[in-house]
């Protein structure tokens, strides 16, 4: 009688294959989705690849710089690059938490005469939605996003409203001009994963500017993913490990921040009221593992939380009022 001969056991189930496969694609992908925005935006390539990274973690992100750095226009450009709808809300002082979220209105049956109410969907129904100078409306209303933000839903009346997806709150913020503006809540910061300070752009890159929004052209952008395969890279980026030692250092890191820590530095206790909470762990180790899929790579190391630690950690620690009058920041705090 033969002998059966056992099966040999394969070296990646077809799982692990397609999520390599789908690894290749997005290092490509990024690629492609810099060069594509890199056609009408100059410069801002840090910026541009921690949106990235924000996105593939499913973060939230706040955009604070001077006007007329582009930072909406960036904004846009991503939207088409990724093919997904946007809208843009201007916050004022005069704005409403129903001019976000929408609100209910009455309306006719012409052929019955019965009257009912119909929920009218506000800008918040977009997969990108620009919170344009956010710090301008007061807290009533920026806490309408909150839900939004946190749960991906809006809830009117009762009853709950899914938000599209995927789904990003990208909120500017003018440094500059106090008069009207209100601070935004610590427990709406949070909800944010990065704070980036957009800068001014170099000589040679203001030249470039100058000469391509002066001219006649205006590029065109051809979307590079679809919000499903953005979706589905999400999903990657959460099933990549990270290692122990990693999750560890991320964790000290957001540890360190808290003056009431054993570990905390002098320099911690005296300027720190308040340290980054666990979800400050949690964000840079999802930036860890986009900033690795984008590379290419399965596994995120140091280096990938010390590159996202300061955009998560930034807008987190609450400085005190002897911190402020030294000039002192959370950069020179945290320890990578």
């Amino acid at each position: 009688m033969a002998t059966r001969t056992a099966p040999t056991a394969p070296t990646a189930s077809t799982a692990d294959e397609r999520d390599l496969a789908l690894l290749d694609t997005l290092a490509t992908a990024h690629k492609a989705l810099s060069t594509e925005i890199g056609r009408r935006i100059v410069g801002m390539h840090s910026i541009v690849d921690n949106l990235v990274v924000s996105i593939l973690s499913g973060g939230h992100v706040i955009l604070i710089g001077v006007p007329g750095l582009a930072k909406t226009l960036l904004i846009q450009t991503l939207a088409q690059a990724l093919d997904q709808s946007f809208s843009r809300i201007q916050f004022t002082p005069d704005l409403m938490p129903s001019d976000i979220t929408g609100t209910e209105l009455l309306e006719e049956d012409h052929g019955t005469g019965k009257r009912t109410f119909q929920f009218s969907k506000g800008p918040v129904f977009a997969s990108i939605v620009l919170a344009d100078e956010i710090n301008r409306a007061p807290p009533k209303t920026q806490a309408a996003l909150l839900e939004a933000m946190q749960e991906h839903r809006v809830t009117a009346a009762g009853k709950s409203y899914q938000l599209p997806e995927p789904f990003f709150v990208l909120a500017t913020q003018n440094p500059i001009e106090h008069d009207g503006t209100y601070s935004l809540p610590e427990a709406q910061l949070d909800r944010f994963m990065f704070e980036l300070k957009v800068g001014y752009p170099s000589k040679e890159e203001e030249q470039r500017i100058v000469t391509s929004t002066t001219g006649d052209r205006t590029a065109e952008i051809k979307p590079v993913l679809t919000g499903q395969q953005v979706i589905e890279m999400q999903h990657l980026v959460r099933r990549l490990p990270a290692p122990p030692s990693v999750v560890e250092y991320a964790v000290n890191l957001a540890r360190s921040t808290r003056p009431g820590e054993p570990g905390a530095s002098p320099d911690v206790k005296k300027y720190v009221s308040y340290g980054a909470g666990p979800r400050a762990g949690q964000y840079m180790i999802l930036g860890a593992k986009a900033r690795a899929a984008v590379d290419g790579r399965s596994v995120p190391d140091l280096d990938d939380v010390k590159a996202v630690a300061h955009n998560v950690l930034g807008h987190r620690v609450v400085l005190n009022f002897q911190a402020e009058a030294e000039g002192v920041g959370v950069e020179r705090l945290v320890q990578l």
